[in-house]
């Protein structure tokens, strides 16, 4: 049976700040892992919450690993001061599809979303790349492994991409892809009501959300909208920082989801 558990979470910004963003990280990552956006959202104003999901960093461990658990946990969290909605929500990868289907799942969780190559839908190519680079984190989560395999990587990343391999629940990591066999949530993501930016990996490198997935997804629903960011792998904020932080204060200076 599934059931919310509380997510811990971390903060940047002013506490009083008008306006509200939760990040969500992906598979075998943490909180910690999206200070990114949580800088680039504390200095344009905003308050950013980003939270570890079950089974990762310092969050309760279960049994239960499906997307659907995930997402029920996000629509738990709310902004700790306002209306209770989300300005806005960034998920990246696992976090993209358990934030598309909590948003899907209570139209009141949050007004915006912005996913970070998402894992909206996993074909069985990408499930073998996800299962090797978790193997390869777990067989020598050092900080030494990271910088070896991403050497240009900002000594925060390198140093907590290797915590975050130590503190994971191995298993949960294993279960969350074993438990969900038909990894989709195409359906939710094209009856989602709100403003949606997709920032994707540049397929030169390698990204999960590209060609006819892309292609499928921005026909379903006209307020998804995408853009790649040139040269990133699947983890932008990491591969190319300056350039997905440009990106994301563009998308959210669009009139589009701001008003005017």
């Amino acid at each position: 049976m599934t059931f919310p558990v509380t997510l811990p979470r971390i903060s940047w910004g002013d506490p009083r700040a008008a306006r509200r963003a939760l990040l969500v990280h992906g598979l075998g990552s943490t909180a910690a892992l999206m200070w990114r956006y949580g800088v680039a959202l504390a200095e344009d104003g905003w308050r950013a919450d980003a939270v570890d999901l079950r089974g990762h960093g310092v969050a309760p461990r279960v049994l239960d690993y499906t997307i659907p658990a995930y997402a029920a946990d996000l629509v738990g969290i709310r902004p700790e001061q306002g209306d209770g909605t989300w300005d806005l929500v960034i998920g990246h990868s696992l976090g993209g599809a358990a934030t598309t289907l909590a948003a899907a799942d209570d139209p009141e969780w949050t007004r915006r979303v912005i996913l970070i190559d998402p894992a909206v839908h996993l074909s069985d190519h990408d499930r073998e790349v996800v299962r090797r680079s978790q193997e390869e984190a777990f067989a020598d989560p050092t900080e030494a492994a990271v910088r070896e395999a991403h050497p240009q990587w900002h000594p925060h990343d390198i140093e907590l991409k290797a915590l975050a391999a130590r503190q994971a629940s191995r298993w949960a990591v294993e279960q969350t892809s074993l438990q969900n066999p038909a990894w989709d949530v195409r359906a939710a993501l094209a009856r989602l009501d709100v403003d949606v930016d997709v920032l994707a990996a540049d397929p030169k490198v390698y990204s999960i959300f590209d060609g006819p997935l892309a292609t499928e997804v921005l026909a379903a629903n006209d307020r998804v909208r995408m853009t790649v960011v040139t040269g990133a792998g699947h983890s932008p904020h990491r591969d190319k920082p300056e350039q997905t932080v440009a990106e994301l204060r563009r998308v959210l200076r669009d009139e589009r989801t701001m008003g005017s």
